[in-house]
């Protein structure tokens, strides 16, 4: 068994598993953000009144941080009172982030562990080793409820990054050219794993850009095997202890697939679809209204660096606007700490609460009709970032900061 198929199959209290089978697992975190308030309707409309293994609960007020309409307040207050009342483990505030980044910063996404939040990108947390994923407020209420849910053993596919890095290109352009190769569809309702040399190359924030975007092409969960790397982070954030998981000896895959990323050059993903990508010169020139540095995909202290390291001493172009967007509340303190806000705030950034914000289009620099935005984020449809006659090109942090310093999208590479 592959070992996503294994921790299901622990997580099941069973010996084995195998593809298409459906398990009845205990979940090791259940994640729910403030855009999920028919999670709790539900949880009371199924008869329950107690919450299974409340300290296994988290809830993320992150969506919506703060609160941009009395609607959003009221939905948070009831979460709130639902955490007191309820017992629940761990309550992320308005002052804390976006769920994913939350989760590693605080050490509670652990390689083994099977992970579930009411949010597509769970995909991200595949890069500690977990099987994480995405389900709806039904499910969750479910889970409140008993502590477990069903899952469909998932087809095992592996990607290999072969190759060397070229300079100016990061992980979010080797995914966007994956998924531009591959299609939006290719990996729906399977398991992913990355491998590879480049893979082993990376740090834990590329690795989790890498996994976070593996949702646009439909996957269920990633994989990336745990390393000196995951190691070293998890003791930095002081988990001590995990659920240890097997090597990959035995190992099986449905498919094998391999990408040598040696000439890959910084890619885009054009208006509006994720699939949609090219390389990124040919659309240099495309003037910008706003370049947008944030999420759980492009919002990282490695993001936030890279966007410093191009701004610093210069200002923005005219006319252009820079939204930066940390993942988190510690990812702001590690920007302020190193100097990176100072140097974004003196280019002309403007800074937004550790949040969602703009990603899911809700508020805090929305797009307005006939508007053009280069954003490190996952999504590019349209009125996903305000109008839908907004364009939105995604790309690498590199790119975001380099569009936003000409007004133009621009290769990065002369910048770095």
């Amino acid at each position: 068994m592959h070992a996503l198929e294994k921790i299901l199959a622990q997580k099941a209290g069973k010996t084995s598993v195998k593809t298409g089978e459906i398990v009845n697992c205990t979940v090791d975190k259940a994640g729910i953000n403030d855009l999920y308030l028919q999670t709790v309707r539900s949880f009371h409309e199924i008869g329950a009144s107690k919450v299974a293994l409340p300290e296994r609960v988290i809830m993320f007020m992150d969506h919506y941080a703060p609160a941009s309409t009395s609607l959003q307040a009221d939905n948070q207050r009831r979460f709130r009172e639902f955490c007191r009342t309820r017992n629940v483990g761990y309550l992320m505030d308005v002052n804390e982030g976006v769920c994913h980044q939350v989760m590693a910063d605080k050490g509670l996404s652990l390689p083994g562990e099977l992970i579930v939040i009411t949010d597509s990108h769970t995909t991200t947390h595949g890069a500690f080793g977990a099987f994480g994923t995405g389900v709806g407020a039904t499910d969750m209420a479910t889970i409140l409820a008993t502590g477990k849910l069903w899952f469909r053993v998932p087809e095992i596919m592996r990607i290999r990054i072969e190759g060397t890095l070229p300079k100016g290109v990061y992980a979010k352009d080797v995914i966007l050219h994956i998924i531009g190769r591959l299609g939006a569809d290719y990996a729906v309702y399977k398991g992913v794993e990355f491998a590879g040399p480049v893979v082993g190359g990376f740090s834990v924030s590329e690795r989790m850009a890498l996994c976070n975007m593996s949702t646009e092409m439909g996957a269920k969960a990633t994989y990336i095997h745990p390393d000196a790397v995951t190691l070293d982070f998890l003791k930095s954030r002081a988990s001590s202890t995990y659920t240890p998981v097997s090597t990959d000896a035995d190992f099986t895959y449905a498919e094998n697939l391999s990408f040598d990323v040696s000439n890959l050059k910084p890619q885009v993903a054009a208006p509006s679809s994720v699939d949609n990508v090219f390389d990124l010169d040919e659309y240099a020139g495309t003037s910008i209204s706003q370049a947008y540095l944030g999420s759980c995909t492009g919002g990282r202290l490695e993001d936030i660096a890279v966007a410093a390291s191009i701004l610093r001493g210069k200002k923005i172009a005219p006319g252009t606007r820079l939204l930066v967007v940390p993942a988190s509340r510690q990812t702001l303190l590690d920007a302020v700490r190193d100097g990176y806000l100072q140097d974004l705030v003196h280019a002309g950034a403007t800074f937004v609460t550790p949040s969602c914000a703009a990603c899911l289009g809700t508020h805090q620099g929305l797009l307005a009709d006939g508007e053009i935005c280069i954003s490190s984020t996952n999504r590019n449809f349209p009125g996903r970032m305000g109008s839908t006659g907004a364009e939105i090109y995604l790309g690498s942090p590199a790119s975001v900061a380099a569009a936003a310093l000409e007004g133009k999208i621009v290769n990065p590479l002369k910048y770095l």
